[in-house]
């Protein structure tokens, strides 16, 4: 009961009856069994799914189908019924580290949708591999691009920023010094930075000079 009233308490935009309270490593398995017997394809074709952790197992299999066109077509059929952060950000599908120029084509289409969990996810997969060989000064102009009136799209943003700044610092850092973003995701980017190891002090102390201060 207690990883039930945590899981409700940090979900707050679900409904609390939709949260059965299973841990996730049991989600985890029981999609890796899924996957290795084959009879998951059912269970994926019963959208959109009642509770919470079955959204969860649904994302954790789509993260392991290690056939691209079929992981690729399972997921945009998914992504629309999509309805929370923690669904959102632990489906990362292991078939894209292979095939970055295909999912880049998506990730373009993800964040020009409509559905804040389809841009935030689109968001999430360009902060996850392309911030490192893959770079290009092109995506986080791409991500400095969005507006979104939802919390969770411009958490994501400000997430992405983050960490790009910890990655390629010389790069991102016009970004803020040019107020590319929207004051409050701006702001709350500066705010993850001054609480990240992977930022010097000395980058710290400039970066909150940057903070935008709303009247």
């Amino acid at each position: 009961m207690k990883y039930r009233d945590m899981q409700i308490k940090i979900i707050p935009n679900l409904n609390p009856e939709s949260i059965v309270g299973v841990r996730t490593p049991e989600l985890r398995n029981m999609a890796k069994d899924s996957l290795k017997t084959g009879d998951y394809k059912e269970f994926l074709k019963e959208l959109p799914h009642k509770y919470f952790e079955e959204n969860q197992m649904h994302a954790f299999i789509i993260s392991g189908i290690k056939d691209l066109n079929e992981c690729l077509e399972e997921l945009e059929k998914f992504l629309p019924y999509v309805d929370n952060w923690a669904t959102c950000d632990q489906m990362s599908p292991k078939m894209f580290k292979k095939h970055r120029a295909v999912l880049l084509a998506h990730i373009k289409e993800w964040i020009a949708s409509d559905k804040p969990y389809t841009i935030r996810f689109g968001v999430g997969m360009l902060m996850e591999h392309f911030l490192d060989e893959d770079y290009d000064p092109q995506y986080p102009e791409m991500v400095a691009g969005i507006r979104s009136e939802e919390y969770y799209v411009n958490m994501m943003i400000a997430w992405y920023f983050a960490t790009a700044l910890a990655k390629q610092y010389e790069s991102v850092l016009p970004f803020l010094e040019k107020k590319r973003l929207d004051d409050w995701t701006h702001n709350k980017a500066i705010q993850k930075c001054v609480e990240s190891r992977r930022i010097t002090e000395e980058q710290k102390k400039y970066l909150k000079t940057l903070k935008n201060y709303i009247s």
